[in-house]
């Protein structure tokens, strides 16, 4: 998924840019910054639009925030780096800033009719009536340190790019739909036998599993450990009245969303609500507890010795200690309804682990892999004597019409004919999750097109044809309004 946002994000710059409102309907907190010098001016101007900095910032927040969310967490500005995000954002905006100077050329324009009605959809800023409401949404903007016409002027941009791409729309002919039908509709008849790993026969032999260990022993290591002293502020005791509740939730109420992003009601978000004012007034107390830890004043609660990564503190901790040293002591974080000030006493680097420790892992990984070449070359001895086999025979099959092929399931079954569909073989070897397919085509056929599928057809036709559409249409663009860049690492 992230190789091929790399490799395809300039075409993907409307759905990554209006990641803004996704975040608010999902009552999405905090932002990914990058420091990229001076905080006024441009960086860009492409076509006749400059790119303000604001902008370049606001992208590579965004752009951050969604790859955070798919490292579940994790990510962090090395692996930024390593992803070369400052370049993605740039190339977001860069994009967007070329569909904007084509649609100002072309007239399309967006009303403030059509950008309030927008707003006041976005589910981040309605009330549990599902009305918008002013409060929550300058209280949201007062949370991210945005002023209004920048959020506008960046929704405007957005609902302008939809518009273009709307108007440039071209929807399907009906020779594109008969020819597609066509293809969709080619049928194959084959011979099959499925192999898995109950037809091959393997024995533990320990003599062969430490070799192979001594061959693999710098994969088996024990995990890197951190030796901790934790002072733990807690925050449970912490009193709170019905009406600091009720200004709190009324403060932070964009927050608090059900899955679905309608606003929660403050007694239905009563519970989070209450965990999160506690951590709140306990925030200070945590903060004096770390001042007086350091200086020397306060004794620690306990000391661990924990694996990276241990649930028992949280990620952004572990992330934060992966880049400190020994002796440096980490400021308050939470962890679950409490605070936790840490100090890294020593750091225990990974050890190669000997035969017995490793064994067990050792023996499944060897197992597996024995497991695999023995299925392999049983599929390529019985891939020799299939046509004449007496192997189990399918029906004709296509990518819609199928039935579930005997010892695979229908998701195996839907795999195994579209890796089918796209090979050049008439005999061949196909794995199917931990199943081996070997096959031979035996007849081919054209069936009947369903009218059920028409719809499917259509929508085929027309994602293909936008696919085409939008790259070149991006190529022409990058010659119509060149870029000039007014500062280094904005581009590869």
């Amino acid at each position: 998924m992230i190789s091929w946002m790399q490799k395809h994000n300039k075409y993907l710059v409307w759905t990554i840019w209006v990641a803004t409102i996704a975040f608010i309907g999902a009552g999405f907190v905090g932002w990914g910054s990058y420091d990229f010098g001076s905080k006024a001016g441009n960086v860009a101007k492409v076509g006749d639009i400059e790119i303000k900095q604001s902008k370049l910032n606001m992208a590579y927040s965004n752009l951050y925030n969604r790859y955070n969310e798919m490292f579940q967490g994790q990510f962090d500005e090395k692996k930024a780096k390593e992803l070369g995000l400052v370049q993605q954002a740039f190339a977001s905006i860069e994009t967007q800033a070329k569909l904007l100077n084509y649609a100002k050329d072309m007239g399309v324009i967006v009303s403030d009719e059509e950008l309030a009605q927008t707003l006041e959809s976005i589910k981040g800023f309605q009330n549990k009536e599902g009305v918008f409401d002013k409060s929550i949404y300058k209280a949201y903007l007062q949370s991210q340190r945005l002023k209004a016409k920048t959020f506008e002027d960046t929704l405007r941009e957005e609902l302008t790019i939809a518009k273009l791409l709307d108007l440039l729309k071209v929807e399907s002919l009906p020779l594109e739909e008969e020819s597609t039908g066509a293809a969709m509709n080619v049928a194959d008849k084959i011979k099959y036998r499925i192999l898995t790993a109950q037809d091959v026969n393997l024995s533990t032999d320990e003599s062969k599993i430490k070799t192979f260990w001594e061959t693999h022993k710098e994969e088996f290591k024990t995990p890197k450990k951190y030796t901790l002293e934790i002072v733990w502020t807690e925050s449970a005791d912490a009193n709170v009245s019905e009406e600091e509740l009720k200004a709190f939730y009324e403060t932070n109420s964009f927050n608090y969303t059900a899955p679905d992003g309608k606003q929660l009601s403050l007694e239905e978000a009563k519970p989070q609500v209450t965990k999160d004012l506690k951590l709140k007034k306990t925030k200070k107390t945590a903060q004096k507890a770390y001042i007086a830890y350091k200086k020397g004043k306060l004794d620690k609660s306990e000391t661990l010795t924990l694996p990276l990564g241990d649930n028992r503190l949280s990620k952004e901790i572990w992330n934060e200690i992966q880049q400190k040293s020994t002796g440096d002591i980490l400021k308050p974080k939470v962890v679950n309804e409490k605070y936790a000030t840490v100090k890294i006493e020593a750091v225990i680097q990974p050890q190669t682990m000997n035969f017995e420790e490793a064994k067990k892992a050792v023996t499944e990984l060897y197992l597996s892999q024995a497991r695999q070449e023995a299925l392999s070359s049983l599929a390529e001895s019985t891939l020799k004597t299939i046509d004449k086999s007496d192997a189990a025979v399918s029906d004709f099959m296509s990518l819609s019409h199928f039935d579930n092929l005997e010892g695979l399931n229908s998701q195996e079954s839907l795999q195994f004919l579209q890796k089918l569909f796209t090979s050049l073989e008439e005999k061949g070897i196909i794995t199917v999750a931990n199943k081996v397919v070997v096959y031979t085509i035996m007849e081919q056929t054209l069936l009947p097109v369903d009218e059920n599928q028409t719809e499917m057809v259509k929508n085929t036709v027309n994602t293909t044809k936008s696919k085409v559409f939008e790259t070149n249409l991006l190529k022409i663009l990058d010659t119509k309004y060149p870029t000039e860049v007014y500062m280094g690492g904005l581009t590869k």
